[in-house]
């Protein structure tokens, strides 16, 4: 067995690795970008190498400086976790080449999976079920056009190198196609420096089930049963579970040895991913093989009762597998939501900030958190912004999947995050959905179920506006207390906050923002307690200051405990498992800002400007595309916000951009 390691890889992805080799005894090299200078994985690991810029291209990609890396730290193998380098034929060349052992499979299988249009080829030949697909090498874009409209709409367009669900295009109808062809194009070039595609046939309603397949050097492979990932948004998954539900045993036998055999097929070592669609009919077609360890393998994890970063470092370092196929086990179900730094109401736009409070629900048996941050962490534009997997798992006789979605809603509910937008809210309404809890699944779920997903914004409800109002009241007593004992006068009334006034009971106002809406709590200082009058109607109010920032407020006959984090003028109420935020109006700074009269389009995040859809003096239609921006691995397009004119382009294609940043100089039609 290897005595040191170096994960080639960041985030949570090293975390999960340095766990069990820890385990294990074995020393860990994480390396990093400057961006990661102070990243949990750096603090986990034995020891740790700088690489280069945060640019991925610039430090976690270059081959040769985690090489370099392996020889200054004496790291005998490497792990590459599942991304960057994990699918790269050449850098698992060049470590052999090295002596330095790479934890994955051999470059040659690499190679047969990385291009899905020869892997097709593979599959066919190894009698695998294919979905009906144009994988020829002529990438001339009239035969691509002519292909799709052979095939027959909807078809989707996939980037031959890509994964993780870039470099994939729906399309709908034939006048869609070159614009769809383009886009994907570019994206897989950026993404994966490649721009071949291939076309399959759409499938109306599919399932995304996928099977993971373990081999070693001794000719031993195995499935560990299967996982559905068919709840996704922007071909990316969202929610996973084990087993997929309605899964018979012979069709897990069907398909784990149909997925078996695909591995066989290129001499697979070590643990690996076949992915199918499945129809709703319980048909099932091959759509690729990821050759790695996947983000979701701890729900495979929960289920098999296996520690499968355990087996790949067994494997690589030449034992067989620790067991045969009739010695697995598949016990109860577990689920995995990926906690996300985005805003779902917008299309999950990534979001980018500092984690002012980061507290995940405690882990135990049934609750496991993998994570590669920590409360005061920043969420940059530079990579992937996943918060966290929250996996849970639980069995029971009468229903483990209903055990299980309870386990979840408790877990979400108790999942506190501040600092950044998150898509914890949307993923409890996920996970209460009636399609989804009645495992009603397939790929287009969340669209399907937008009404119920997406509901209308709703107002801060009383209760957290009145724990928000406790809560600044608290925070005052608190600060003059401590200012008090610094004081030469600890003991003056003058640091008092209780609302004493000689014949006179004190009052006041205190103002939050609800998004526009303004909203004003009025304040009447009792003995021991507040009178808070809100919309007309009067409460009283108690309260006291926990540990940190949290609050036990009574509020009439009513007690709750409560958190109330504060950033600036922003508040965010963590209250009975909901998360409101609001913004606290200072009535004395209130201007009136009137109608913007400018006519800039800003960044809505930090990314790069990578096409220009537009021509300076150009009259636009309302939501015509004017640009593409890049960030955090999606493109993004921003459209013309009314009908008018392109005065001028800020930034050419290829250049950065910061948040906020103007793009585009626009001119809006004057309104009759």
């Amino acid at each position: 067995m290897f005595t040191k390691i170096l994960i080639a890889n960041r985030g949570e992805i090293a975390c999960r690795v340095i766990k069990t080799a820890r385990r294990m005894g074995i020393r860990t090299v994480a390396v990093y970008s400057e961006a990661d200078a102070n990243a949990r994985h750096v603090r986990l690991a034995d020891e740790a190498v700088l690489l280069g810029p945060a640019a991925a291209r610039e430090s976690y990609l270059v081959a040769d400086k985690i090489i370099d890396a392996c020889k200054r730290t004496g790291a005998q193998a490497v792990h590459p976790g599942y991304g960057f380098l994990s699918e790269n034929a050449g850098f698992a060349d060049a470590l052999a080449a090295n002596g330095i052992t790479f934890i994955g499979p051999p470059a040659s299988a690499i190679r047969a999976m990385g291009s899905k249009s020869e892997a097709k080829k593979l599959m066919g030949a190894a009698s695998v079920p294919l979905t009906p697909g144009y994988h020829g090498d002529d990438q001339g874009p009239a035969l691509l056009h002519t292909e799709a409209d052979q095939i027959g709409y909807p078809v989707l367009i996939k980037a031959a190198a890509g994964g993780g669900g870039k470099g994939m295009r729906l399309v709908e109808q034939s006048t869609d196609f070159p614009d769809a062809l383009a886009s994907c194009k570019r994206e897989a070039t950026s993404s994966f420096g490649n721009d071949h595609v291939l076309i399959e046939k759409y499938i109306t309603r599919p399932r995304h089930i996928e099977i993971q397949v373990f081999a070693d050097t001794q000719g031993n492979c195995v499935y560990l049963f299967e996982r559905d990932c068919s709840v996704q948004r922007r071909h990316q998954k969202v929610l996973e579970e084990a087993p997929a539900p309605g899964m018979t045993p012979e069709r897990r036998r069907q398909m784990g040895e149909a997925a078996v055999a695909a591995a066989q097929a290129v001499g697979y070592v070590g643990a690996g991913t076949v992915e199918f669609i499945a129809n709703q009919d319980g048909s099932f077609y091959f759509m690729e093989m990821n050759t790695r360890l996947q983000v979701e393998h701890p729900v495979t994890e929960m289920i098999s009762g296996q520690d499968l970063v355990e087996w790949q470092l067994r494997v690589a370092a030449g034992e067989p597998l620790p067991l045969r196929q009739d010695q697995l086990e598949l016990r109860g179900h577990a689920l995995e939501a990926r906690i996300y730094a985005e805003d779902a109401s917008k299309g999950f736009l990534p979001a980018t900030g500092t984690l002012i409070r980061l507290v995940p629900p405690a882990e135990s048996l049934n609750v496991r958190v993998d994570t590669g941050v920590e409360e005061g962490d920043e969420i940059t534009p530079y990579y992937d912004p996943m918060i966290a997997k929250l996996i849970v798992w639980d069995e029971s006789r009468e229903n483990s999947r209903d055990a299980a979605l309870a386990r979840m809603r408790k877990a979400l509910a108790d999942y506190q995050v501040a600092g950044v937008t998150t898509n914890i809210d949307f993923l409890s309404r996920l996970v209460a959905c009636p399609a989804f809890a009645g495992a009603d699944l397939d790929t287009g779920l969340i669209e399907r179920q937008k009404s119920f997903l997406f509901p209308e914004a709703q107002p801060v409800p009383r209760d957290a506006l009145l724990v928000a109002t406790v809560g600044e009241l608290l925070w005052e007593q608190y600060a003059a207390r401590q200012a008090a004992k610094s004081s030469g006068d600890p003991w003056s009334p003058w640091h008092a906050r209780d609302g004493w006034r000689m014949n006179l009971t004190a009052a006041r106002t205190i103002s939050f923002k609800d998004g526009d809406t303004l909203i004003d709590v009025r304040v009447r200082y009792g003995d021991g307690q507040w009178e808070l009058t809100l919309n007309g109607k009067s409460t009283l109010a108690r309260g006291k200051k926990l540990e940190g920032d949290r609050f036990a407020v009574e509020i009439d006959d009513r007690r709750l405990v409560a958190s109330v984090v504060s950033v600036d003028e922003k508040r965010t109420v963590f209250l009975q498992g909901s998360t409101y935020s609001l913004l606290r109006d200072d009535p004395l700074h209130r201007v009136d800002a009137g109608e913007s009269h400018g006519g800039g389009l800003t960044a809505p995040m930090p990314g790069k400007v990578v096409a220009l859809l537009a021509q300076p003096g150009q009259k636009v239609a309302k939501g015509t595309p004017l640009l593409i921006l890049e960030a955090m691995k999606m493109e993004h397009t921003i459209t013309a916000p009314a009908a008018g004119i392109v005065k001028a382009f800020c930034y050419a294609a290829g250049e950065q951009v910061s948040d906020g940043a103007e793009l585009v100089e626009f001119e809006a039609e004057a309104s009759n």
